[in-house]
């Protein structure tokens, strides 16, 4: 198996873009990170990318977008794994490099989530639940979420101010991104005293619906010096795996255990160990899932997520700096493309390009990307050569 490294990034700002296309986001950020890598052909092309069929009404990504960034007839093809759509494909493309299968292999992420109504948009996203068990009874993602938010304060003492720490952090991280969609501090009494969703859940907890696109270029390591003006990020460990879809067929609500899984694996692949990554760019859908999440990586011991982020250990000045970017919570959520700008957002810290919100000496990162309320999960650690 060859390894394989990232050589080429691309993004544009997220948001509400009326004005834009899905195929139009999609090549903006192809023909940037294409740019970026310094490259002239694409030998492959895979596309993450959740439920096109609802939010837009087109299926069959692989040839529409093939077709509108002028690679045909290179094989392409969409990936589907909820939110977690985007990392699944990035995974995907690791794998056709490192067999050997190809060179040069385009791994990219779109959404276009505001082309419907809000309420066609949480159907759309409802299609990540359980169908019969959870849907039909009327459970909507931050109802579902809201459940493992009261149980973990239940059990570990969790408060409602280290709650909204999560969401204060991550938008001062944002703010200082100009791709992020809500680039703005977020005060806690602001978090607080937000439109309550489902309790104790409030506006402010949750990700917001986002159209936006992001691309990585991938290629052999041996290879990337050759074919790139960029300095190669190695991928040194990937893991995937899944979880019973509906949260009430699990042992525990508050136990990530397909990120457990997908970290273990990655971790091994790598060589390292949770103590050995410098930052982590995580699946913050909701507040809580942020502070489950680092809990399932390894980052903190179980139930004491809440005080270390209170106590401005994920902060980027902190000892283990989670979200960068702003995550979810202020860069956006369009949800196939979130796993491939967790990477874009991993590489840009590595290379030493996140300006203000840069993490000084940083030399290995970890994406963590899920779906649904964790049925699936990928993760990605990335190094510098």
């Amino acid at each position: 198996m060859r390894d394989v490294a990232v050589i080429g990034i691309g993004i544009q700002r997220w948001g509400e873009l009326w004005e834009r296309s899905l195929r139009d986001l999609f090549v903006e950020a192809a023909l940037n990170a294409i740019r970026d890598a310094g490259v002239e052909r694409i030998d492959s092309m895979y596309v993450g990318c959740m439920s096109p069929g609802l939010f837009i009404g087109q299926e069959h990504l692989g040839s529409l977008l093939a077709d509108y960034l002028g690679v045909c007839p290179i094989p392409a093809l969409r990936v589907e794994s909820a939110c977690a759509s985007g990392g699944m494909a990035v995974r995907a493309g690791f794998i056709e490099v490192a067999s050997g299968l190809s060179d040069i292999v385009l791994v990219g992420g779109v959404e276009k989530m505001t082309d419907v109504s809000s309420g066609g948009a949480t159907y759309a996203l409802a299609t990540a639940a359980d169908a019969e068990y959870e849907v039909y009874q009327g459970a909507t993602f931050p109802g579902l979420y809201a459940m493992v938010a009261r149980d973990y304060m239940r059990r570990y003492g969790l408060t409602r101010e280290q709650l909204a720490q999560v969401a204060v952090k991550n938008h001062d991280n944002g703010a200082l991104n100009p791709h992020a969609q809500f680039p703005s501090k977020l005060s806690l009494e602001a978090v607080m005293t937000s439109t309550m969703v489902a309790d104790p859940l409030r506006l402010m907890d949750c990700s917001p619906i986002t159209d936006g696109a992001a691309v990585a270029i991938l290629c052999p390591l041996n290879m990337a010096n050759e074919l790139s003006k960029q300095p190669p990020v190695k991928i040194s460990g990937v893991g995937a795996a899944t979880d019973h879809i509906a949260l009430h067929d699990r042992k525990d609500f508050c136990e990530f255990s397909a990120t457990v899984a997908a970290c273990e694996r990655a971790y091994k692949m790598a060589g390292v160990g949770p103590e050995q990554i410098d930052f982590a760019e995580v699946h913050d859908c909701f507040t809580i899932a942020e502070l489950c999440v680092i809990e399932a990586l390894g980052f903190f011991p179980r139930g004491t997520a809440g005080q270390a982020t209170w106590a401005g250990e994920t902060a980027r000045t902190g000892k283990k700096p989670i979200n960068t970017s702003g995550g979810l919570k202020s860069k956006g959520h369009p949800v196939g493309a979130t796993g491939v700008g967790q990477i874009h957002e991993l590489v840009t810290q590595l290379r030493g390009a996140a300006g203000a919100r840069q993490v000084p000496g940083v030399k290995r990162g970890l994406a963590q990307n899920m779906g649904g309320s964790g049925g699936s999960t990928v993760v990605h650690i990335l190094e510098v050569v």
